[in-house]
């Protein structure tokens, strides 16, 4: 195929092109005529499987002819008769071996990490061991390091590293990067010995990892070699290319791989030849883009070669340039894009690592039915069997919350066998239960109390308390026990109550998941015993490794490539999204083994590697013939900086002169705020004319005949509420997680206080002291399940007990008798109403007289809130100057007091007698009594933004609350 015979033979293809088809289509020129055996000798080795399946695509497209070998690079590990060495070792058994030895090391050495860290170490140590591999570094290089800087660090770092070096002493199954070494240098070898007479190229690969790097380095000195690089930059002078000999400044640099390459092979990049006479898609921009990301000791250049450059306008034509206030406007443009691209039949994909951005592109493209084919899958832990196994590991926990149960039983995977209707239904009954007087932390006990009130609920609780309250693994387990455990759980939860097999391993993701389930299961007996705390880290870490995909509803025309799979396609339209610093490129990733400049001593690759190729990634998309360059100006709530190669086209675009008066950046910009506009126009609220304000009136017979002293706070400030409550029979459904919330404190504060009464008289202050904080102490164990809560209540109750004794045994020296909790009630017969109460306590005093006290574990309401709207305690007074209270008569109030129990204890004395309350009160039910009085929303709250329940009913929100109320009058 090669008929000259240079020392190596490299080749290069152009930023832009699409490499697969390029790559097909100077193997096809080469060959022309060729016999066609020819064609079936050709070996290409290729860096990804992607790639491999694009290039059979492609091939299988016609004419007919013999198929080349297309091969993988790391395939190379599996070939048995390279090496003797036995088969490579899968990489999660490996893995789990290190984490065992790691879990070992932490209860060895106290104080050496968290318990917690065991699986992420191993993992971290485990790609460590990998890299160390496939660069050909020993262990006793490591040691060797100097680290007089940093000798504490470096003692622990060495005894995690130590504990692998069993991996390269031999004697043990080696891991896929070590065979695969071993494979390439008995491969090249061979080759050295025999060299082989048919064509072998490797292309597509960057040579970025020292295997890889040496394979091709033998390939291109083979007599029918070649390597062909992606995205050679043949517009950087050769001046430039000997500045990128040092990675101390050039790593980060696009080019630098090849130039490491070339100086490898003793080449200039004089030697490196187009593999096809295409010219590139867009050369003017590869130009452009070549001057702008010049290594940083040359950046001067610019200078000098800037004027030179030429068709400026053709090279940024087809540029775009979008700078969106945020994310979500920058991901709503790019749908908008998409969107129109689909509607052209164009091809157009979306090039981004970042996954928060490309979930919501494909969220806003589900407004138009659009689907992306997103390359990447979804995490198998974002699926719905993924979160469902994870959601059944959440039973393991000591104490389970309602919650955590019902998000399980409406998991759509739960009872999926038969009968899920029935399921639901009851499901729903049992959160109604849960919400009104469920317990804090659920008991299979607590369930079956809710089940005898209905007998067919009893078989669907015994269902789920045997799956659900079913005991786990206790301490140090096998991995696969509690994978036996946690799978029996899940598939029963799945199947339901009948027994049939449920969904959960039946399409797509439930397979892919149950295909990591089988393998974490194969290689368990790897890990030892862990804890559930290390079985949910191994779990969590293998669901999100794990990927699936759904091909059979997905847009073919609109795709989501991250910068892997955009090396080996193409498309009309390439959108490079989120081109923020710290994006793209992303950070290098925190390393918890060796700093940069250990690793420049080991010769271990750099943290500037990654960033490297991401620019490499940059260069070869942005030489597409359409392209779109998009950022966000803000994330979350900090501004965002472009990205570094953003900023570099930018300001060497700005440092040229342009003709006329806009500059190119002023045209690309204006492309990318037409979109901007677009998004604008598109979500434009529509001007609505403000709703009105509801006043509701419903029929004389339909209104409340009977209010509690409670309710005249909400009927004076926010009537719709009574109307919402007591016409409608509305309630608030309670929250489904009960917490230690400021209402449950008062009420087990004023049962504390009614109880401690009960084991009066006391003998002294001290002892009556004593007294209420153990009341405090044996009731709030029993009925404050949260340990936090419960000292911060039993503090408080500390806090006002020596104020509150105090006062009790002066109001004990006039105390005749105590009622506590009384309930009372007194009709107005003239308006067919009863007004009740509670009163938290009524004290008959030593004169024939009674003092009523109410108290209060928040801030009392001052005397003018009472007189106008907090007519509580004033109409408790009312009901029993009027009888209202069974056993005591009509009595003469001497007082009423509030007594606030917060951080500041006080007694506040009621107004009772600065108005005529029981007139004011009448006069407020006979007006509710009229047809035309209507329950007004919002009347006079408190404060602006204080909230009711019931006002999402009201529509609170399309009205203003300076809007004159509009009576509605209804039926009921």
């Amino acid at each position: 195929m090669f008929e000259d015979r240079p020392k190596f033979r490299v080749f290069g293809t152009y930023a832009g092109q699409a490499f697969p088809d390029t790559l097909l289509e100077g193997l096809t020129t080469r060959l022309q005529g060729a016999a066609p055996e020819d064609w079936a000798r050709v070996e290409v080795y290729v860096n990804t499987r992607r790639m491999q399946r694009r290039l059979a695509e492609l091939f299988l497209q016609g004419p007919a002819r013999l198929m080349p070998k297309f091969h993988l690079v790391t395939d190379l590990a599996h070939d048995p008769l390279l090496t003797d060495l036995p088969m490579p070792v899968p990489t999660l058994k490996r893995r789990l071996e290190i984490a065992q030895l790691v879990r070992k090391l932490i209860q060895r050495v106290e104080g050496l990490a968290p318990a917690s860290a065991v699986f992420d170490l191993a993992n971290s140590l485990a790609g460590l061991m990998d890299e160390m591999q496939g660069e050909g570094i020993a262990p006793d290089v490591i040691e060797g390091l100097d680290i007089s800087d940093f000798s504490g660090h470096w003692e622990r770092a060495l005894q995690f590293i130590s504990i692998v070096q069993r991996y390269f002493e031999g004697g043990e199954a080696p891991d896929e990067e070590a065979r695969q070494r071993a494979s390439v240098l008995a491969l090249t070898q061979r080759w050295q010995e025999n060299p082989p007479d048919h064509p072998i190229l490797v292309a597509g690969s960057t040579g970025s990892r020292g295997t890889t790097f040496h394979l091709m380095t033998a390939v291109a000195g083979l007599p029918q070699g070649a390597v062909v690089l992606p995205g050679f930059d043949f517009d950087m002078p050769r001046r430039v290319w000997a500045q990128l000999s040092d990675p101390k400044t050039s790593e980060d640099h696009p080019q630098y791989r090849f130039s490491r390459l070339l100086n490898a092979l003793e080449l200039t990049s004089d030697h490196v030849i187009p593999w096809t006479a295409a010219e590139p898609q867009a050369a003017a921009r590869n130009r452009l883009v070549s001057l702008a990301l010049r290594p940083a000791p040359v950046t001067h250049h610019w200078r000098q070669e800037g004027p030179h450059l030429t068709e400026l306008d053709q090279a940024t034509q087809d540029i775009t340039w979008l700078e969106a206030p945020n994310q979500r406007v920058e991901a709503k443009a790019i749908a908008l894009r998409l969107r129109q691209a689909a509607e052209l039949g164009q091809t157009a994909a979306v090039i981004t690592p970042d996954r928060n951005l490309t979930r919501r592109i494909s969220t806003a493209l589900a407004a138009w039915n659009i689907t992306p084919d997103d390359s990447a899958g979804i995490p198998l832990n974002l699926t719905a069997p993924g979160r469902f196994l994870l959601h059944v590991l959440d039973l393991a926990q000591s104490q389970l919350t309602s919650e955590t149960l019902l998000v399980l039983l409406k998991h759509p995977l739960t009872h999926s066998g038969s009968e899920r209707g029935q399921h639901l239904r009851n499901t729903r009954e049992l959160e109604l239960y849960l919400r009104r007087s469920g317990p804090a932390f659920l008991t299979a006990q607590a369930l079956l109390q809710w089940a005898e009130k209905e007998d067919h609920y009893r078989p669907w609780v015994d269902w789920i308390n045997a799956n659900v309250f079913d005991q786990w693994p206790q301490g140090p387990q096998p991995l696969e026990n509690w994978i036996t455990h946690h799978r029996k759980l899940a598939e029963g939860l799945s199947a339901g109550l009948v027994g049939e097999d449920g969904e959960l391993w039946e399409q797509a993701p439930g397979r892919d998941t149950k295909t990591e389930i089988e393998n974490l299961t194969r290689y368990a007996p790897a890990a030892g015993d862990v804890e559930l705390i290390d079985y949910t880290a191994i779990l969590r870490g293998v669901l999100s490794a794990g990927q699936t995909r759904d091909q059979n509803h997905v847009h073919s025309n609109i795709l989501i490539w991250g910068t892997l799979e955009a090396r080996v396609q193409s498309a009309d339209l390439v959108i490079l999204a989120g081109l923020n610093d710290g994006t793209w490129p992303e950070p290098p990733a925190p390393d918890p083994w060796l700093n940069r400049s250990l690793r420049l001593q080991a010769g271990l690759l750099l943290p500037e590697r990654r960033i490297g190729l991401s620019a490499h990634d940059f260069q070869q998309a942005i030489g597409a013939k359409t392209v779109w360059l998009t950022r966000s100006l803000r994330s979350d709530d900090a501004e965002t900086v472009p990205s570094r190669w953003l900023n570099r086209i930018e300001n060497l675009l700005n440092g040229l002169e342009k003709p006329d008066d806009a500059s190119w950046m002023d045209h690309m910009r204006a492309r990318g705020n037409e979109w901007l506009g677009k998004v604008e126009a598109l979500e434009e609220p529509q001007v609505a004319p403000l709703s009105i304000r509801p006043s509701v009136a419903p029929p004389v017979a339909s209104r409340p005949e009977r209010l509690a002293v409670t309710d005249i706070k909400h009927l004076i400030r926010d009537p719709y509420a009574i109307y919402a409550k007591r016409v409608l029979n509305l309630r608030r459904l309670d929250p489904l997680t009960k917490s230690p919330d400021a209402p449950l404190r008062g009420t087990l504060i004023h049962d504390l206080l009614e109880a401690f009464l009960k084991t009066g008289p006391w003998t002294n202050a001290e002892a009556a002291k004593a007294t209420l904080l153990a009341l405090a102490e044996e009731r709030f164990q029993s009925t404050v399940p949260w340990p936090a809560a419960r000292r911060m209540w039993l503090a408080r109750v500390v806090r006002f007990s020596e104020w509150f004794v105090t006062h009790e045994m002066k109001r004990q020296a006039h105390i005749l008798s105590t009622k506590t909790e009384i309930e009372g009630d007194v009709n107005l017969p003239e308006l067919n109403f009863t007004l009740a109460g509670t009163a938290d306590r009524i004290d008959l005093l030593n004169d024939g007289t009674a003092h009523i006290y109410d108290y209060k574990t928040g801030k009392p309401p001052s005397p003018a809130q009472q007189l106008h709207f907090d007519k509580q305690l004033l109409l408790e007074v009312e009901i029993l100057r009027r009888g209202g209270f069974p056993g005591l008569g009509p009595l003469k109030v001497a007082g009423a007091t509030y007594i606030g129990l917060d951080n500041a204890p006080s007694e506040l004395p009621a107004p009772i007698d600065e108005t005529d309350v029981w007139s004011d009160f009448s006069k407020l039910i006979r007006a509710y009594q009229s047809p035309e009085q209507g329950y007004a929303a919002r009347r006079a709250m408190l404060k602006a933004d204080d909230a009711s329940d019931y006002d999402h009913l009201a529509r609170y929100g399309e009205w203003s609350t300076n809007q004159r109320a509009t009576v509605i009058k209804v039926s009921k």
